[in-house]
């Protein structure tokens, strides 16, 4: 059985992983043009690496959008370790992390449409219109955090 292991990191410390599996994802995969990969926010994200068995497969970053909304961004998994949960992990530790700060009453995602799914089963929500982001198919989703008092 393979070792799942998800780590928060600093962006400049895992620079080099990080990169290396966006790119692979997003702009070798997808096409997505690395000035809107690499937008400038990552020093200022909460990082997580996904591991299995040790080596770097996946990442994603949290962005706080305001005093009250944070935003899970850059989900990637590289494609040889996709199936295994890996995805899943990544966003329910982000999840996890988002809850434990007191003040956050909402996260969203711009989830890419054919991955929809996978955002409903931890719930959240699409609102508004499909968008195109990055030549992409999107739609944005929202996940309430409940009242923790």
């Amino acid at each position: 059985m393979k070792k799942i292991t998800i780590k928060l990191t600093n962006y400049q410390d895992e620079l080099e992983a990080i990169q290396n599996i966006r790119v692979d994802v997003f702009q070798k995969e997808q096409g997505v043009d690395p000035a809107l990969e690499f937008d400038g926010n990552d020093h200022n994200c909460i990082q997580f690496l996904a591991y299995l068995d040790g080596e770097p497969v996946g990442t994603t970053r949290i962005r706080y959008i305001d005093e009250s909304t944070a935003k899970i961004e850059r989900l990637a998994v590289l494609s040889k370790a996709r199936g295994q949960g890996i995805g899943t992990a990544l966003l329910k530790t982000a999840i996890a992390f988002i809850q434990g700060q007191k003040n956050y009453q909402k996260i969203i995602i711009h989830a890419q449409v054919y991955i929809q799914a996978l955002y409903e089963k931890l719930g959240f929500q699409p609102i508004g219109d499909r968008f195109i982001e990055g030549d992409i198919l999107h739609i944005k989703m929202v996940k309430l955090i409940e009242n923790r008092e």
